[in-house]
């Protein structure tokens, strides 16, 4: 009997569950089409699955890659780039930070020891600038829905954000700010530990069984990860294109001057997905007018400002380098903007 009355709660919770996944919200979206405009539900279909379709070496690519890097521990050659004196570790993490295989709540423990073993403040914001906004999955992804220009662009962004961060922290620094930056911080260990910050990369991973696990383990997680949120992003991007008018984006994020990049990058901030699910939703909007400039920087403000990213800075600095990294985002993220609308 006792299982008898447990069964429903269970059953009760994992359909809560399920409700909250984006396989749910794409059954709702279309459900919703079919519903209120049945005509269009073939054609938002057929274009969700063409541009998932297209995606999908992208995603093969991004997924084996990431499986590798994680298989290998390829993440202790990113303790390497602050090692050294400050200006070198500045330049190689903002490198790094694209490079860096961690989820976001790897990231926390990593920045933590990193303070915590005496690394500066102004190598941590480079790598702490430029990791959310670029890694090998989010640039392949990027590629496929707007092109290799725009993504080596955003690298090419990600890179110049983090080394501006860091030399501006490091020129308050030696004003005599941010003097004790890091909170009292007990690292929860929500995915196990944080990277190790010795040994070597294991490149031959296939010689270990426990590595090998790793690789079969992270291939299939990170997989149906980027599936699910690329298909609702391609679903949200079909509605897009069909029902939001053009004339509307063209005027709010369209056409040249600062105005319409300072304002995406405002929107940005609160609005942004993550950077899986912004690529193909940015594609739907330039369809519609949106400016180059001006989706680069929504792109580049959301990815800083993401709740992932302000959690793990809020959790381990106090309040003035939590607005500090905010500031260098936003006017990161408008001054690339300007820039790739130039070029």
């Amino acid at each position: 009997m006792a299982d008898l009355t447990q069964n429903p709660g269970s059953a009760w919770r994992g359909a809560t569950e399920y409700l909250k996944t984006p396989w749910a919200l794409i059954v709702v979206i279309l459900a919703a089409v079919a519903l209120l405009d049945p005509a269009n539900l073939g054609a938002t279909i057929t274009f969700a699955a063409k541009a998932l379709a297209h995606t999908g070496q992208y995603i093969l690519f991004a997924v084996l890659l990431l499986a590798y890097l994680k298989a290998t521990g390829a993440e202790v050659m990113v303790a390497r780039a602050f090692e050294g004196r400050e200006t070198r570790m500045i330049l190689l993490a903002a490198l790094f930070g694209g490079l860096a295989p961690f989820c976001s709540c790897e990231v926390i423990p990593f920045i933590a020891g990193l303070l915590a073993l005496g690394a500066p403040l102004s190598a941590v914001m480079a790598f702490w600038l430029s990791s959310p906004l670029i890694d090998p999955p989010t640039l392949l992804i990027t590629a496929g829905a707007l092109g290799w220009p725009f993504a080596i662009g955003k690298a090419v962004a990600a890179v110049a954000l983090g080394l501006f961060g860091g030399f501006m922290v490091k020129a308050l620094m030696s004003q005599g700010a941010f003097a004790n930056p890091l909170k009292n911080y007990k690292p929860a260990g929500c995915c196990g530990c944080g990277p190790k910050l010795d040994g070597k990369p294991h490149w031959k991973f296939w010689n270990e069984p426990a590595r090998r696990q790793t690789f079969r383990s992270e291939f299939l997680s990170n997989g149906l990860f980027l599936l699910k949120w690329l298909a609702l992003a391609y679903v949200l991007e079909a509605l897009l294109v069909t029902y939001v008018p053009a004339d509307l984006i063209a005027t709010v994020v369209g056409g040249e001057g600062v105005l319409p990049i300072a304002t995406a990058a405002l929107v940005g901030m609160p609005a942004y997905l993550n950077s899986y699910v912004a690529p193909p939703l940015l594609a739907g909007l330039m369809e519609q007018g949106m400016s180059a400039g001006a989706a680069m920087a929504f792109m580049i403000a959301g990815a800083v400002s993401s709740i992932p990213a302000m959690a793990a800075v809020w959790s381990l600095v106090k309040p003035r380098v939590f607005a500090t990294y905010l500031g260098l985002g936003v006017a990161g993220a408008i001054l690339s903007g300007i820039l790739f609308q130039m070029i």
